[in-house]
């Protein structure tokens, strides 16, 4: 019998290889509006893993200058999205080998992301791989983002799984502490972020590539 009923994914920087763009774009337009680089890597940390609402006001206290975080964010994503309609988005490496090996293993499969629907369906209908997920948590079907629990509490409640016998996996500190507060078994992929003081006491592992979960099932 399997320790764990289920895995629950964020999409970004753990499904799909977005991470980079977001910070390559949030980067672009930082620059176009006078934010140094130093200034958005600290933005992107605090962010990532966020949703529109919870990120505004840190983005705001870390940046000043009376910039609107909303607007700032939609010519952002314009930029990101005119990018992503001639190249795409790639998948990060193993996803195709890990799904289908949790589906053959009896694991139901889930994702919670502060991502829109329209944009996280998409990716996943175009990569073949909607099909392994059981059910699909988007931020909008939840009061708080991420780092408050709601939105693995909501993924284990629609799977039907108890909390401390699903995988939660994360590449954010956001992430990550949303996925503990729920009481997950949270792991870390690592992205873009470096595991730091934050994350280190709250996952209970911190792995290199998604194909380590494996090890867990």
């Amino acid at each position: 019998m399997n320790r764990f009923e289920a895995v629950v994914f964020d999409m970004d920087g753990v499904i799909t290889d977005t991470e980079k763009l977001y910070r390559r774009f949030q980067l672009e337009e930082g620059r176009s509006r006078g934010i140094t680089d130093e200034e958005m890597e600290k933005v992107c940390l605090a962010i990532a893993g966020g949703n529109k609402f919870t990120n505004k006001p840190k983005f705001e206290a870390i940046v000043g200058r009376g910039i609107d975080y909303f607007e700032y964010r939609e010519k952002m994503m314009a930029r990101m999205d005119n990018y992503i309609s001639e190249n795409g988005v790639e998948l990060k490496a193993g996803v195709k080998e890990i799904l289908p090996y949790l589906k053959e293993k009896g694991i139901k499969i889930g994702l919670a992301t502060s991502t829109v629907r329209e944009r996280a369906t998409g990716y996943l209908v175009d990569h073949d791989i909607y099909k392994y997920f059981d059910k699909l948590i988007f931020g909008d079907m939840v009061e708080n983002g991420k780092p408050a629990p709601d939105i693995f509490l909501k993924a284990c409640q629609e799977l039907g799984v108890s909390l401390e016998k699903t995988i939660a996996v994360e590449d954010s500190v956001n992430g990550i502490k949303s996925a503990g507060a729920a009481g997950t078994y949270a792991v870390m992929v690592v992205d873009l972020i470096e595991p730091n003081d934050d994350v280190i006491p709250i996952a209970k592992e911190i792995y290199r590539t998604i194909t380590d979960i494996k090890k867990l099932i």
